[in-house]
């Protein structure tokens, strides 16, 4: 089999200097599905850029959560390494006179929660970002809606209009301010590696199935996704008394407690991770095995980010989503909004099997 040629630049496939200098005016919008590397696909022209001019404050990457953030920060640090790449991040929960240090040592890339920056640039003694040439926005999409209008305003009125702007996982560019946007999309939708799955019973019986599934795949590394922060201390509390190494993670946990859940998760200490959505969104945690939906999310999106914490980067998983009585509706749109329905028949000699509700 001949192998497959290289990725060539526009110049090298022969496209004409003045259209080569106008995609190069351009700002960038990604649709990327789960998993498949977008970091790299931003970190990496950055860097590249860097190498070429050099400059503190080069770029600023932000992101919706504290966890994103620190990820973001350690993959530029990794493939930055041979260049000796500074990064700073800026998130809230963590010291705010140690990230002050950090940003006086001038780094070149800052990575920030929307509100910590906000926070920096109006109380920090001498940080700019008025000679920033990247700005990125990863999720964007919820960057952009109304929980963050304010502080990402903020931003924007303080860093040069001349810049390169990159969005990454965008479906609505509102208020996005970009020159001439090139969308580069693949459909948003779940991996092909992923196999889906949902059980149709009771919601007073839905603990009990949950641990009959953690039970038969006890040998997994798995998340199971509550919908409120109560939940996931309640959820750990039950596993744990019965004998699981069970973790919770949620957005009222301080930022250390949180860190320290991941930690443990992703060495290995705990092999399962109860979660809110605070963990739904880029977390890369090579080693999900499944994914479980205990409360169903009430749009496809949030449905999408979740199952997207296993099958990454070409590896196959398993999402289940547990859909109680109330619950159907919703998992019925989200089913037509992805335009892929889950697999929801079975063969009736596995002992889990989908349940009729009956005396409801």
């Amino acid at each position: 089999m001949a192998e497959e040629e290289d990725v060539k630049s526009f110049k090298e496939l022969g496209v004409c200097d003045q259209l080569v200098e106008a995609c190069d005016r351009k700002d960038l919008i990604g649709l990327a599905q789960t998993g498949s590397g977008k970091t790299g696909a931003f970190a990496i022209p950055i860097l590249q850029a860097l190498l070429e001019t050099p400059q503190a404050f080069f770029a600023c990457a932000l992101s919706p959560t504290r966890e994103l953030a620190i990820q973001i920060a350690e993959q530029f640090e990794a493939l930055g390494s041979g260049i000796g790449v500074k990064c700073a991040v800026l998130v809230g929960g963590v010291d705010h006179v140690q990230q002050s240090i950090a940003l006086g040592k001038r780094p070149h890339i800052v990575v920030a929660t929307p509100g910590r920056l906000v926070d920096h640039l109006s109380n920090t003694k001498g940080f700019t970002l008025r000679t920033l040439k990247y700005l990125v926005l990863d999720e964007a999409d919820r960057l952009l809606n109304e929980d963050f209008e304010k502080t990402i305003d903020q931003v924007l009125s303080v860093i040069p209009r001349d810049r390169k702007t990159y969005l990454f996982s965008v479906r609505k560019l509102q208020r996005a301010c970009l020159r001439n946007p090139i969308e580069a999309a693949s459909k948003y939708s779940t991996v092909d590696t992923l196999k889906q799955q949902y059980r149709f019973i009771p919601a007073k019986y839905k603990d009990c199935y949950l641990i009959y599934i953690l039970t038969e795949m006890s040998g997994s590394t798995s998340m199971v996704f509550t919908r409120t922060c109560d939940s996931t201390r309640l959820l750990a509390l039950i596993l744990r008394n019965l004998g699981f190494r069970a973790i919770p993670i949620s957005g009222q946990m301080t930022q250390a407690k949180r860190l320290g859940a991941l930690n443990k998760f992703k060495a290995g200490e705990c092999n399962i991770l109860i979660c809110t959505d605070v963990a739904s969104r880029g977390l890369d945690i090579p080693s999900v095995d499944m994914v479980i939906n205990f409360d169903i999310p009430t749009n496809s999106k949030d449905y999408i980010h979740r199952v997207g914490r296993t099958a990454r980067a070409g590896r196959s998983g398993i999402a289940i989503s547990l859909v109680n009585q109330y619950e159907l509706e919703w998992y019925i749109q989200i089913e037509k909004k992805l335009k892929k329905p889950e697999a929801r028949r079975e063969e009736r000699k596995e002992t889990m099997t989908r349940k009729k509700f009956t005396n409801i």
